[in-house]
């Protein structure tokens, strides 16, 4: 059997899903934070209280590094005092669905 070396070039590698999966995966928030989007607490001030051990600054810096990858979005609303909510995107659930199938294989690895 020959092996192609084209098969896999430096054009095709997965680097850059690999590298939302390695940044979002390793930030301890991101999975936290999408628990509570799908609890419908969407507000970062609301985030941050309802999260022990969660600061204002590591939830922006998550949060952010979310909306880059195209996970969530932020919705402004102009009225005052400000409102700002996060959603997940379209492409953030189906990210969230391979997570959660990562989370049930590392179950069954711990059983």
């Amino acid at each position: 059997m020959t092996l192609n070396k084209n098969l896999f070039s430096k054009k095709s590698a997965p680097e850059k899903s690999a590298r939302m999966v390695e940044s979002i995966f390793g930030c301890k928030w991101s999975l936290t934070v999408y628990h509570l989007l799908a609890n419908d607490i969407n507000r970062p001030g609301e985030m941050v209280r309802s999260v022990e051990g969660l600061s204002t600054k590591v939830l922006n810096q998550c949060l952010r590094r979310n909306m880059d990858f195209g996970i969530l979005k932020k919705i402004s609303y102009s009225e005052i005092p400000p409102k700002v909510e996060y959603k997940v995107t379209e492409f953030g659930q189906k990210f969230i669905k391979v997570l959660d199938e990562i989370k049930k294989l590392q179950d069954s690895l711990d059983q």
